[in-house]
C-alpha cells in the first residue's frame, strides 16, 4: 500500500504527540517527522519529499499560514487550530482540510481519507488524446474509470485541483482531478468552447445567448468572460441566420 509522507507542525508538543499518535494507527500514512516551528518545517520540505502538512495556523516566528504560501502546491495541507476564525483564511490558501483542536480520530481520520483520495486521483489521472475525432475520454473517480461520451457532455467546471462534469440527463457531476488548460487542449475545438476562466462548454448544448450569458440545455447559465467574447462571437456570427 502506497503510504503519504507527513509532516507534522506545532509548537505544542501535546498536539504533536497526537498527531504522531493518530498517524501511527492510520496505515496509508507514514510520518517522515515532527516539527515545532515553521523555520525548522521548511528546512525538511526542502530536504525530504513530503506529500502532506498537518499544519498549527498559530506558531511563532511564522505563522501556519504564511508558511503554507512557502511550500510547493504538490503539497498537500490540513490545517489545524484551535481557533475557527481562521477557517476561511485556510481555505484562501487552498488547504484540503481544517481540523478544529480538540479534535478526535474520526474528524484526523476524514481528513487523512480525502488527502489520500487526492493523491490517489492525482496518481491515476489518465492521458487524453488529442484527436479531432474523439468521442469519449476515461477519467478516473472515486476508485474507478468512468468512460465519459463527449456527445453527453454539457460542459466542463474547473474547481482548484478539480475539474466537475455535467452530463446530460445524469443529476450528479463527476468529479476528476484534471487541469482544465490541459483539458481544453485536448477536446475536440469543433465541439467545445472555453468562454470563462472556469469553464468549457458543449457548443451543440447552448440553448440561448442572452447578456453576455450563455444558457446550457438544464438551465445552467455561463457567463461569457471578456477574454474569450471575440472568438465566441465569431462562432456565433458564421451561425447565425439573418
Amino acid at each position: 500500500m502506497y503510504k503519504l509522507e507527513c509532516l507534522i507542525v506545532d509548537d505544542e508538543p501535546l498536539a504533536l504527540d497526537l498527531l504522531e499518535k493518530y498517524i501511527s494507527k492510520t496505515p496509508f500514512l507514514n510520518l517522515t517527522m515532527r516539527c515545532s516551528s515553521a523555520v525548522e518545517a521548511m528546512e525538511m520540505v526542502n530536504k525530504k519529499k513530503i506529500d502532506l502538512l498537518f499544519l498549527d495556523i498559530q506558531m511563532p516566528e511564522v505563522s501556519g499560514i504564511d508558511f503554507s504560501r512557502m511550500v510547493g502546491k504538490d503539497i498537500k495541507i490540513v490545517f489545524t487550530t484551535a481557533f475557527s476564525e481562521y477557517a476561511i483564511e485556510g481555505y484562501k490558501v487552498n488547504a484540503l482540510d481544517y481540523l478544529l483542536k480538540p479534535f478526535n480520530y474520526e474528524e484526523f481520520l476524514r481528513a487523512a481519507i480525502k488527502a489520500k483520495e487526492w493523491f490517489e486521483l492525482k496518481e491515476g489521472q489518465p492521458a487524453i488524446n488529442s484527436r479531432e475525432n474523439n468521442d469519449f475520454i476515461f477519467v478516473k473517480s472515486e476508485y474507478r474509470q468512468i468512460k465519459i461520451d463527449l456527445k453527453e457532455v454539457i460542459c466542463f467546471e474547473g474547481l482548484k485541483d478539480y475539474v466537475k462534469i455535467r452530463i446530460r440527463n445524469q443529476p450528479k457531476p463527476v468529479m476528476t482531478i484534471m487541469s482544465l488548460k490541459s483539458l481544453e487542449e485536448m477536446l475536440p475545438a469543433k465541439n467545445f468552447m472555453r468562454i470563462h476562466r472556469s469553464y468549457i462548454i458543449a457548443l451543440d448544448k447552448i440553448e440561448l445567448i442572452e447578456r453576455n450569458q450563455v444558457k446550457m440545455n438544464t438551465d445552467i447559465r455561463i457567463n461569457i468572460a471578456d477574454p474569450y467574447k471575440e472568438r465566441f462571437r465569431e462562432f456565433i456570427s458564421g451561425r447565425s441566420v439573418g
